[in-house]
């Protein structure tokens, strides 16, 4: 399955260390969403605990702003 995102979410991507591999590989190369509140914030499962610019820790669960993930969130509800 081909999947993509708004040009507007990849540009406004500009941390991403992994060059969009989510875009390439799938679902296997980004993390899993857990709950999404109010269609903005997305709670997710880490792949690993590898440094990621957009994943922040609140309490003992991960919050991720990566707009490309939000992107994928929104379209694909993955």
């Amino acid at each position: 399955m081909d999947i993509s995102v708004s040009d507007t979410a990849r540009m406004a991507a500009t941390k991403c260390k992994k060059g969009f591999s989510c875009l390439k590989k799938g679902k296997e190369d980004f993390c899993a969403v857990e709950d999404c509140i109010n269609e903005q914030i997305l709670f997710v499962k880490v792949l690993n605990d590898k440094y990621c610019p957009y994943k922040q820790q609140f309490g003992n669960e991960f919050i991720c702003g990566c707009p490309v993930r939000k992107g994928l969130y929104d379209k694909y509800r993955i």
